[in-house]
C-alpha cells in the first residue's frame, strides 16, 4: 500500500513555511517578528538579528533593540538600514537602537498584498511539487508490480483531496492576512 505520511509531513512544512514567510510581512503595528530575516555581521560572520540583539515593540510604531553586546550597535543600525524590503530609518543613542515604523500608505498597503500573494503562489507551487512526487513515485510502484491500477487511482483521488484542503487552508490565512494588512 501507498503511505502518503510523509508527503503530508512535507505538505505541512511547506504550509507551515509559508505561515512564517506571511509573519515577515508588515501590518499597520510594529512587531519584533518584522525583523526576521535580517542578518548582523557579527564577530566576523553573518548572524540573525535576534541572536546578537533583544527585539522588542514597545509601542505600536516604534521597535527597540537592545544589543546583548554594545560594541555591535553600529552594525546592527547598518544591517537595519541596508535591508530594502523593510525601507526602515533607524536610529542610535550608544545603547539601544530605536526603529520607527512609519504608518502605512494604501499604496504600501496594496505593495503589501501583492508581496503576500507572491508568498501564497510559493506555497501553491510547493504543494504541487510534492504532490507530483507523490504520483510520479506511486506511478514506479505500479511498473513494479507493487500496487495496481487501482491503487494508484485512490491515490491520486487522496492528493486531490488532500491538495484541496491545502488550498483552503492557505487561502483562508492569506484572507486573514490581506484583512489585516488593509485595515487602518
Amino acid at each position: 500500500m501507498f503511505d502518503t505520511k510523509s508527503y503530508e509531513q512535507k505538505m505541512d512544512a511547506a504550509v507551515e513555511h509559508y505561515e512564517s514567510e506571511l509573519k515577515k510581512v508588515r501590518t499597520g503595528r510594529a512587531h519584533a517578528g518584522m525583523l526576521e530575516g535580517i542578518n548582523v555581521e557579527a564577530y566576523g560572520q553573518m548572524m540573525p538579528l535576534n541572536q546578537v540583539a533583544n527585539v522588542t515593540a514597545p509601542e505600536a510604531n516604534m521597535l527597540l533593540i537592545s544589543p546583548f553586546d554594545p560594541s555591535q550597535i553600529t552594525a546592527i543600525t547598518t544591517a537595519i538600514r541596508d535591508s530594502q524590503a523593510h525601507g526602515f530609518n533607524p536610529s542610535d543613542d550608544g545603547r539601544v537602537v530605536r526603529v520607527p515604523v512609519p504608518p502605512l500608505t494604501e499604496e504600501r498597503r496594496r505593495e503589501m498584498v501583492k508581496q503576500a500573494s507572491t508568498k501564497i503562489e510559493d506555497c501553491r507551487i510547493a504543494l504541487r511539487n510534492i504532490r507530483q512526487d507523490a504520483l510520479k513515485d506511486a506511478k514506479k510502484m505500479k511498473e513494479n508490480k507493487e500496487l495496481s491500477e487501482d491503487d494508484v487511482k485512490r491515490v491520486e483521488k487522496e492528493f486531490d483531496k488532500l491538495m484541496s484542503d491545502y488550498q483552503t487552508n492557505i487561502e483562508a490565512t492569506f484572507k486573514a492576512k490581506e484583512q489585516d494588512i488593509l485595515t487602518v
